[in-house]
């Protein structure tokens, strides 16, 4: 079964007609535990936020955490959330070749596999690192410029995927912690974006997780691990109601929201 954010778009929201009270909102604390983390913001487990990945940030959702596309949003728009006493997360496709970004032109044809179900994108040989951590560093190099807090690298699992090419969990673990270490060096906090089976291997390696319809797959619980190490967990389902699914969510101590597949302005949270 398909899974994720290109799995979203085949997702009709539903009207939601009721919300919940979820836990109280907090933007988190600075890491100072060791593997040179001094410093780096870590967000708390129940930390409240705005996922906004259709074009330029609208500032009026009154949260504390901010996830929003790293080359459609400029350091003047991250500076203003910051004013607002947000922090800010910035969106980075690591998993995918997009043909919209201008940054295109740096991906060799050797590391496009098939495409990945939405337009202009196409699966990425994730085995080459030699290639692809360059091109990835410049993208953090993207986001730690523009003042941004941390990054949001999606596409995380594509292992589980048919992408042309034949990878394997070991790949993706290799990669995964390259994609961690390139945000760290730049003093960023990184998110784990699904990939719930290697959460196990790689939550020591990531400052939070974003998860997309754990509620409808029935696969919450398994991002405890991110909780229990005091790291929040930011969560969105599509196409459930939030009186279907945000009992569980305060009890885990999830940071959940219904959001439409585009990823606009509207939420509902818990």
């Amino acid at each position: 079964m398909a899974r994720g954010r290109w799995a979203a778009a085949a997702v009709l929201a539903v009207a939601v007609v009721a919300g919940c009270s979820g836990p109280g909102p907090g933007d988190g604390a600075r890491e100072t535990g060791s593997g040179g983390g001094a410093g780096r913001w870590r967000p708390r487990p129940g930390s409240a936020w705005q996922w906004q990945l259709d074009g330029r940030v609208d500032p009026s959702a009154d949260v504390p955490v901010y996830d929003i596309d790293g080359f459609e949003n400029s350091a003047a728009d991250v500076a203003r959330l910051h004013r607002d006493g947000r922090k800010v997360i910035c969106y980075v496709n690591v998993g995918a070749w997009e043909e919209f970004r201008p940054d295109r032109e740096d991906f060799p044809g050797s590391v496009l596999g098939r495409a990945n179900g939405w337009d202009g994108e196409r699966w990425l040989d994730i085995r080459r690192i030699d290639v692809l951590r360059p091109i990835m560093e410049r993208r953090f190099d993207m986001c730690r410029d523009k003042g941004f807090d941390a990054v949001e690298p999606d596409l995380v699992d594509a292992y589980d995927e048919d992408t042309g090419f034949p990878l394997t969990a070991g790949d993706q673990l290799a990669y995964n912690r390259m994609i961690a270490r390139i945000a760290h060096e730049r003093g960023l906090a990184v998110g784990l974006k699904n990939d719930l089976p290697q959460i196990p291997q790689l939550v020591a390696d990531f400052d939070f997780a974003v998860n997309e319809q754990c509620a409808e797959f029935g696969e919450c619980e398994r991002l405890t691990p991110f909780v229990e190490a005091g790291k929040a967990v930011f969560h969105v389902e599509y196409s459930e109601r939030p009186g279907d699914f945000c009992a569980q969510s305060r009890r885990l101590r999830l940071s959940s929201m219904v959001k439409e597949p585009e990823l606009g302005v509207w939420r509902e949270p818990c």
